[in-house]
């Protein structure tokens, strides 16, 4: 069986973010693989250890620096990594990030491809979807459980207020949910023969991909909060008197 995952690389959420003109600041910043993804990546590794055989192929979009997060993958245990190079990535442009991968899926033709559920910068939960879609492959996303026997697949996944159980076939497109497994951490010896390990790099001119298509105009943080305000009153009818008055006249919501 031949699995493909997703690993986006993200700063690290403690790191502290400076923006620019147009991106974030790099000077500093650490950088992690997405939280998610390494549940999508430990799927991988742990469905090829039960089938005995197979390979788990790491891709990830963006410039040289996400070499180091496929590293970590190698030191996890995937059999290859590639780097879908794209100096100037707009980690925002889903369409485009989607169709540079799907090309490359298509390109693999895998059994399953695997994904976290979002990554924790854009939040957008768009890419692994479109890649599905693209690819004419079926999805399920939120998945805390996945059994495969054969072509067929019985997935347990996240719904609103529970579970739900469903049954497909390969090839298939997944998310992962926390809670699928528990990612390993890199042994001394896979982080050493890491280093050693090669990294292909492809253009998206080779995958037939031309140039996305969203351009950042500018970034700027969300305004600051309005302090908050105490109402003084002798009783609840004083409060709400306070309060309508405030909601009517200051901030003109009713």
């Amino acid at each position: 069986m031949k699995i493909v995952v997703l690993v986006k690389q993200v700063p690290d959420t403690e790191t502290a973010i400076k923006l620019g003109d147009k991106s974030i600041s790099e000077a500093g910043v650490k950088w992690i693989i997405s939280p998610y993804d390494e549940f999508a990546i430990e799927e991988g590794i742990r469905i090829r250890e039960k089938l005995g055989a197979g390979e788990v192929v790491a891709v990830s979009v963006g410039p040289d620096r996400v070499q180091e997060a496929l590293r970590t993958a190698y030191a996890m245990g995937v059999d290859r990594a590639i780097q879908l190079k794209v100096d100037d990535y707009v980690t925002f442009d889903t369409s485009f990030t989607s169709d540079l991968i799907a090309a490359f899926v298509k390109s693999e033709n895998p059994d399953l491809v695997i994904g976290g559920r979002q990554s924790i910068d854009t939040d957008s939960s768009q890419v692994v979807v479109q890649i599905a879609e693209r690819c004419g492959m079926g999805h399920v996303s939120m998945c805390t459980k996945l059994e495969i026997e054969g072509k067929n697949v019985k997935a347990t996944k996240e719904v609103e207020g529970g579970v739900a159980q469903v049954e497909t076939s390969l090839p298939l497109v997944v998310t992962a949910q926390k809670g699928l497994n528990e990612p390993r951490y890199p042994s001394l010896k896979g982080i050493m023969s890491a280093k050693k390990k090669p990294i292909t790099t492809k253009a998206a001119s080779e995958l037939g991909v031309s140039a996305g298509q969203i351009e950042v105009v500018s970034l700027e943080p969300p305004p600051p909060r309005i302090a908050g305000r105490i109402l003084e009153a002798g009783d609840a009818a004083g409060y709400a008197s306070q309060l309508v008055k405030a909601l009517r006249e200051e901030a003109k919501v009713i």
